[in-house]
C-alpha cells in the first residue's frame, strides 16, 4: 500500500490562483491517517462560484492567503508516493499557480487522477465525483473540500484493495492484468 495525499481545491473564480479552500487527506498503508481543511483568502475578492461551494469573500476575508498558509500545508506533502485528485488537471493547476503566485517551490510529486482510475478500474461512467462515490458507497458532501478529498482518498484505497498498484501501474482485474498508466 502506498502513502499519498488526496487534495481538493475550491476556487473563487476562473483564475487558477483563486483557491478559497483546500481539503487534505493523508493516507498511509491503506488507511486515512489524518485530514484537514483550510479556508484560503484568494488574491482578489471576486467570487463567481459561490453557487457551487457556498463560500463568499466574507467567509475567507480573515483567512490566510496561500503563501501564509503554505507552512501548514507543506509538511503534508513529505514522504509521499503520489498526490491524488479527482480531475487532477484542475487541482494540479491550482496548486502550481498558487505556489507560483507566492514564489513557492512547486511540488514535483506525481498526481494520480481518480477520474481515470475509476474509469479504468471499474468502467464507471459518468465519472463525476458523485457518480464514483455512489458506485463505491462513499459518503459525499460535494464541493466541500474536505469531503471531496476524503472521497478521492477512498477511491484510491478501493482501487488498491482491488489490485491497483502505483508502483507497477497495473491492476489485477479478475484473471487479467490491465495497464493503468498516466492517470
Amino acid at each position: 500500500m502506498s502513502s499519498f495525499l488526496a487534495i481538493d481545491f475550491e476556487t473563487a473564480n476562473n483564475a487558477a490562483d483563486s483557491a478559497c479552500a483546500v481539503g487534505l487527506v493523508r493516507v498511509e498503508d491503506g488507511k486515512i491517517a489524518r485530514e484537514k481543511a483550510f479556508l484560503i483568502r484568494p488574491p482578489r475578492p471576486e467570487f463567481y462560484f459561490t453557487h457551487i461551494h457556498g463560500l463568499t469573500w466574507e467567509d475567507v476575508a480573515e483567512s490566510p492567503d496561500f503563501g501564509a498558509l503554505w507552512p501548514e500545508i507543506e509538511p503534508w506533502l513529505e514522504g509521499l508516493d503520489f498526490l491524488a485528485a479527482h480531475n487532477s488537471g484542475f487541482d494540479s493547476r491550482v496548486l502550481k499557480n498558487c505556489c507560483e503566485r507566492y514564489e513557492l517551490n512547486v511540488p514535483q510529486t506525481e498526481f494520480i487522477c481518480t477520474v481515470q482510475l475509476a474509469r479504468r478500474m471499474w468502467e464507471v461512467r459518468p465519472t463525476r465525483l458523485p457518480n464514483v462515490a455512489h458506485f463505491l458507497g462513499l459518503e459525499l458532501n460535494h464541493h466541500n473540500a474536505l469531503s471531496d478529498s476524503r472521497a478521492c482518498a477512498n477511491i484510491v484505497i478501493a482501487a488498491e484493495r482491488d489490485g491497483w498498484s502505483f508502483e507497477t501501474g497495473f491492476a489485477n482485474v479478475g484473471e487479467r492484468y490491465i495497464a493503468i498508466d498516466q492517470l
